[in-house]
C-alpha cells in the first residue's frame, strides 16, 4: 500500500474552546516498534479529547499530541517486529492520541479485528469505551453475576455500554441519567432501574429498591459531589470505582466510618497512562469474553450521531451539551 507524504489532522491553535481546532496538513506518523499504521475511516470522540483540547488533560510525552484515542481503519503499515497483522486488515483500536487525522500510529497489542457484520464507523465506537469499562468494572471493581451493580451517567458512551455488558454478564443493573427519554434508553439496554437524578435522590431509591443493602459495585464518574452517597449506597464488600471527576476532583467533609464499618473498596484509574502491556492484556480479556458478544449482537456500541472530521468543532460543542444519548462519531 503507497503512503502519501502529508495527511489531514485537526490542529489546535491553543488550547481553549471547540473553535480552536481546525484542519491541518502535516506528516505522517513515524512508526515505533510493535506500532502498526491504521489508515483512519472514522475516530470516536471522548471526554479526555475534550480535557485536552482545554488544556486540563495533556498528553503523555511520547504520544501524539493529536486528539483522539480511538479509531477504526486498515493497517497501512507495520513496524518490522508486529506479527498477527497484515497490510490491509480492518481495525479498530484504542490509541495513545492521533485519531483525529488520516492515519493514527498504535500499538499493535492494543488492535482489535472488528466483530462480525461490522464496518468501519461501527468499530471505531468500541474501543475506548468497551477497554475503560471492562478494566474499571470488571477486572477492577470484580463485577459477578449475581451482583448489583451502579452506573452512574448511564446515557454515555461509557454508560450504555457499562449497563449492557454488566447485563451481559448476569448482574442486576441501575443506573443514572438526565431526562426521562434518557433513563428509557437505559432501560432499554437493560437497566432494571433508571434515575432520573434532577427529580430523585438517587442513594434514597437505591435503598429502597435494594431493601437498604445496597449495591455491591458503583461505576461513578462524578467524583466529590457523589463521594458520600456513593459509599452509602454500597453494600457490605462493595467496590466504588471512580474514572472522572465531573462533579469535582476534592471531597470535603467525608465521613470514613462507612468505608471500615463495610469494608468497602475505593479505587480508580485512567486508561491513557497505562502501560503497552496492561492494554494488551484489556485487550486480550475483551477478544476473550466480550467480542463474542459483539459477533452475536448482544451487545453492541451505541451511536448518537455520526460527522464528517470537518465538522469537529461541531462535534465538540454537542459532547460539551451532554445532550448526547451513546457515541459521537467522526468520518474521515
Amino acid at each position: 500500500m503507497s503512503l502519501p507524504e502529508k495527511m489531514r489532522y485537526v490542529a489546535l491553535a491553543a488550547p481553549g474552546a471547540p473553535e480552536v481546532m481546525h484542519l491541518a496538513d502535516g506528516p505522517l506518523p513515524e512508526l515505533k516498534a510493535g506500532e502498526i499504521l491504521v489508515k483512519v475511516e472514522a475516530a470516536g470522540v471522548n471526554r479526555p479529547d475534550v480535557a485536552q483540547r482545554q488544556g486540563t488533560y495533556p498528553p503523555p510525552k511520547d504520544a501524539s499530541p493529536i486528539l483522539g484515542l480511538e479509531v477504526a481503519g486498515t493497517v497501512a503499515a507495520m513496524a518490522s517486529d508486529v506479527e498477527g497483522f497484515s497490510i490491509g486488515d480492518p481495525v479498530c483500536a484504542l490509541a495513545n492520541g492521533g485519531g483525529y487525522a488520516e492515519y493514527c500510529a498504535v500499538p499493535a497489542g492494543q488492535a482489535l479485528p472488528f466483530p462480525k457484520g461490522y464496518d468501519g464507523l461501527r468499530a471505531a465506537a468500541i474501543p475506548e469505551t468497551f477497554f475503560t469499562v471492562y478494566a474499571n468494572l470488571f477486572m477492577m471493581g470484580g463485577l459477578k453475576a449475581g451482583e448489583k451493580v451502579l452506573i452512574h451517567g448511564g446515557s454515555s458512551g461509557i454508560g450504555t455500554v457499562a449497563i449492557q455488558l454488566a447485563s451481559a454478564f448476569g448482574a442486576e443493573v441501575y443506573t443514572t441519567a438526565g431526562s426521562k427519554e434518557k433513563c428509557d434508553a437505559c432501560v432499554e439496554l437493560g437497566a432494571k432501574r433508571a434515575i432520573n437524578y434532577r427529580e430523585e435522590d438517587f442513594a434514597a431509591v437505591i435503598r429502597q429498591e435494594t431493601g437498604k443493602a445496597g449495591v455491591d459495585v458503583i461505576l461513578d464518574m462524578i467524583g466529590a459531589s457523589y463521594f458520600q452517597r456513593n459509599v452509602g449506597s454500597l453494600a457490605r464488600d462493595g467496590r466504588l470505582v471512580i474514572i472522572a471527576f465531573l462533579g469535582g476532583a476534592v471531597a470535603e467533609k467525608v465521613d470514613l466510618t462507612s468505608i471500615m464499618v463495610k469494608r468497602l473498596t475505593v479505587t480508580g484509574s485512567t486508561m491513557r497512562p497505562r502501560t503497552t502491556d496492561e492494554k494488551r492484556e484489556i485487550r486480550d480479556q475483551l477478544l476473550m469474553k466480550v467480542w463474542p458478544l459483539l459477533d452475536e449482537g448482544k451487545v453492541a456500541p451505541v451511536v448518537h450521531t455520526t460527522m464528517p472530521f470537518s465538522d469537529v468543532v461541531k462535534a465538540h460543542r454537542l459532547m460539551e451539551t451532554s445532550r448526547h444519548i451513546g457515541k459521537i462519531m467522526l468520518e474521515m
